[in-house]
């Protein structure tokens, strides 16, 4: 049986106020024949149905796409952006209903799908579904009726030690954004496990780290296959902290732009780490989670800020991040 192995079926973050958000899902499968072989730099055809409710329910949005896979057998498309054959992509009402993905593929580049998948959507493509909400309220705290107590709101600013870890970056609302770990992961941490490989972790900018972290563990998962050993994304990945009771679980390797944040906060974060039994970071080499190529990953010096690229199976130190 032909094989369509689903690694993000939907990868969607927030970077920028609501009003930007673009109306699409990036989505990405691994494509293998009928002997288990990838299908690599083949054009195939692929067709993208949303479902409402279930498995079988209403297709409230279907459009065709015609992708070449790469090296190896990664397709990539962005839903919304193929071929319309019903409904409009804009106008589904994400937090009303459960939804998911079915996907047929037909390896010969044209519409005779003889592969087809499905898989629900696990949680509300956020910005998506605010977007859907613009209409709702205009963003001013004014326009609202019932007002909460405005000295209710808890904002942050760079420096805070909460959510984890100490506070690198807030949003214009000042009540989200990002924070690194106290302390390094480790020291002496490859960026990938295995032979090189192109993970196509090449997404740079806020949130970024999230989208690049995730590729990059399904890409060895798959592709390459883990011995076990570690390297900078599974250690994020990985990592659990407990502050103040609260255990956190969602860390990720920080992008170029993340990584030069913290740099750039660096004596900031050091007092904080310091006031709170972490430690300084050291004045070395960081992994980003930013791939360059095959073979190489960008780096950050912390000594002078410096980042290049450098070739993966180097030994260099890890701070994780999360977003609150």
């Amino acid at each position: 049986m032909n094989k369509l192995l689903t690694l993000l079926t939907v990868l969607l973050f927030a970077i920028t106020s609501f009003s930007q958000v673009p109306e699409k899902l990036s989505y990405q499968a691994i494509v293998r024949n009928a002997d288990g072989n990838l299908v690599s730099e083949t054009q195939i055809g692929m067709q993208i149905s949303i479902l409402q409710t279930s498995t079988t329910g209403t297709t409230v949005y279907q459009e065709t796409h015609t992708v070449t896979t790469n090296v190896n057998g990664l397709a990539t498309l962005e839903i919304g952006t193929g071929i319309v054959i019903n409904g409009d992509f804009a106008s589904i009402d994400w937090g009303s209903d459960s939804y998911f993905i079915k996907s047929e593929t037909d390896l010969e580049g044209g519409s005779n799908y003889t592969i087809s998948g499905t898989s629900q959507l696990l949680s509300v493509p956020y910005a998506l579904h605010a977007k859907k909400a613009d209409n709702v309220f205009s963003g001013d705290y004014n326009d609202l009726t019932n007002k909460p107590a405005s000295n209710a709101v808890k904002t942050y600013e760079v420096g805070d030690f909460a959510h984890g870890g100490i506070v690198f970056w807030v949003d214009e609302s000042a009540q989200h954004g990002l924070v690194c770990a106290k302390t390094n992961q480790g020291s002496a941490i490859k960026w990938f496990a295995g032979t090189f490989g192109n993970t196509q972790s090449k997404d740079d900018g806020l949130y970024s780290g999230k989208i690049n972290t995730a590729t990059i563990l399904i890409y060895t998962n798959i592709v390459v296959g883990n011995n076990g050993g570690s390297y900078a994304a599974k250690l994020c990945n990985d990592l659990q902290l407990t502050e103040n009771g609260v255990t956190y679980g969602d860390w990720f390797l920080p992008s170029k732009y993340e990584l030069n944040l913290m740099f750039l906060n660096k004596t900031t974060i050091n007092a904080t780490a310091t006031a709170n039994g972490g430690a300084n970071f050291v004045n070395n080499v960081y992994w980003t989670s930013t791939e360059q190529n095959d073979s190489n990953a960008w780096i950050q010096d912390f000594s002078n800020g410096n980042q290049s690229s450098i070739l993966k199976n180097f030994d260099n130190n890890v701070r994780a991040i999360r977003a609150f």
